[in-house]
């Protein structure tokens, strides 16, 4: 890749002395086997801890009342930001915010369980698919004006 068109910030935040940063985050194993965990900017960062939101999400995702579910971080004037969670319902309904955080802790740390749930009855996408978490992200900020 030789850059981004007219974007001279992108290209010095993405291509440092000849390499392209992605900014995902992953881990080798001992076999050298690569698991990408998630992007770096999604990461919430509550108290000391890192919270990767895909984890987040796919252990909501094991309740059959969810059929999507996406994860940001919003801003906690005492933990630096909590984890909060976007979800649409698989039915008419939204599940029991309790019943989704009884979901959580045989998969993830119980502080890594969203600390807020917002339903909504779809995830705001782009025309390829993809969740546009910046989007979701104003929804929380004009929530909380």
């Amino acid at each position: 890749m030789q850059g981004y068109l007219d974007h001279p910030n992108a290209n010095a935040k993405t291509l440092r002395d000849g390499w392209l940063w992605t900014g995902d985050l992953g881990q080798l194993d001992e076999n050298g086997y690569l698991t990408l965990h998630d992007r770096a900017k999604d990461m919430v960062i509550s108290g000391v801890s890192n919270i990767y939101p895909r984890e987040v999400e796919e252990a909501l995702l094991t309740h059959p009342e969810v059929s999507e579910v996406w994860v940001v971080g919003a801003p906690d004037p005492e933990r630096g930001e909590i984890v909060v969670a976007f979800v649409v319902a698989s039915g008419a309904t939204p599940p029991e915010t309790a019943a989704l955080d009884a979901a959580c802790p045989a998969l993830i740390a119980r502080f890594k369980k969203p600390k807020r749930y917002v339903f909504v009855k779809d995830l705001p996408k782009n025309n390829y698919g993809k969740v546009l978490k910046t989007e979701l992200r104003e929804r929380l900020a004009a929530m909380a004006v």
